[in-house]
């Protein structure tokens, strides 16, 4: 089982419209509403693709009612710790191309005595799991060390622990040792703390942080693909699919499929495939929709052991 924490999940509307143009009305051509948050998105994920999951959240407000019913409604298995404030609401804008606009709320204060009850509800069911994983920004007021802290008590307790964060949090978590990140290319610009132009900056990057202590370095690199990095193995993959309809969630599923392979004992260079697969299949669908097994089928992957290409960051 693969558990997830997500300390400020959110209910994500996406809206599509023909141009976004500042300062005007627009008419949507469709709207989709989803539970989110990057760890609640890849436990839906999961759940689509019969992996067992549970995801840990907090839950408050009006928007927190939706949010259980959202999950409900997916089919993901929870444990929610009530709190005073509300989940946020966040608001994406795609465009026909698949260019993505996000306007995201901060979300809730939560107490000391929340966090607590929060944390205590990942590390009981941590002792269930195979693979733990913190994943998404703070909600405000918590300590940038939340993620390091989980890190260090995950590994108290024999499990695995992944952290898909970015800005402080997750160079505090970095340094706490966790056994999988997955930073996207800016994310790990920033980690690193200069520009990765090629594909072989990225990857000298991620050999980097695997000599820190870091067991599995995977990075997702939008259109140029993705990256995996560990001790022993150096593996870049590609995929091609029909059409770009929205990116929203696409890393998370991305995550989502690299994890499941590795919780089933898959090889590196295997999980990377499966990853690859899942978050493309995730581009050709509307919204932050998960992709199905059925969905899979549209995506080709191919690996690429050329090093040399200039990353497009697109």
């Amino acid at each position: 089982m693969i558990l997830t924490l997500t300390p400020n999940p959110s209910v994500d509307r996406t809206i599509a419209v023909n141009e976004l143009r500042r300062g005007e009305v627009h008419r949507a051509t469709s709207s989709r509403l989803d539970a989110g948050g990057k760890g609640v998105n890849v436990s839906r994920a999961l759940v689509a693709q019969g992996v067992a999951t549970t995801a840990v959240l907090p839950v408050g407000g009006p928007e927190g009612s939706l949010m259980e019913a959202l999950l409900e409604q997916a089919g993901v298995p929870r444990v929610t710790v009530p709190v005073a404030g509300s989940v946020r609401s966040n608001v994406t804008v795609v465009e026909p191309d698949g260019l993505t606009t996000k306007l995201n709320e901060p979300g809730p204060v939560l107490t000391a005595a929340e966090l607590d009850a929060l944390i205590e509800a990942t590390l009981e069911g941590a002792t269930r799991a195979s693979w733990v994983l913190g994943s998404g920004s703070l909600a405000p007021s918590m300590p940038t060390e939340l993620y390091a802290d989980l890190v260090r008590r995950c590994h108290g307790l024999g499990v695995r622990v992944a952290i898909d964060s970015s800005g402080t949090p997750m160079q505090a978590a970095v340094a706490a040792g966790p056994d999988l990140i997955k930073p996207n290319h800016e994310e790990l610009a920033e980690l690193v703390g200069r520009d990765l132009l090629t594909l072989q900056d990225v990857v000298e990057a991620a050999r980097g942080l695997v000599a820190g202590g870091i067991a599995t370095v995977v990075v997702s690199l939008g259109g140029d693909g993705a990256v995996l990095v560990d001790a022993d193995t150096v593996v870049h993959a590609r995929s091609t699919i029909p059409r770009r309809v929205s990116t929203v969630g696409a890393g998370d599923c991305f995550l989502a499929g690299t994890l499941a392979a590795l919780a089933s004992g898959a090889a590196p260079t295997d999980a990377l495939i499966t990853g690859s697969r899942w978050g493309s299949a995730a581009v050709t669908l509307p919204g932050s929709r998960v992709p199905t097994p059925d969905d899979l089928a549209v995506v080709s992957v191919e690996l690429s052991d050329d090093l040399n290409l200039t990353l497009t960051g697109s």
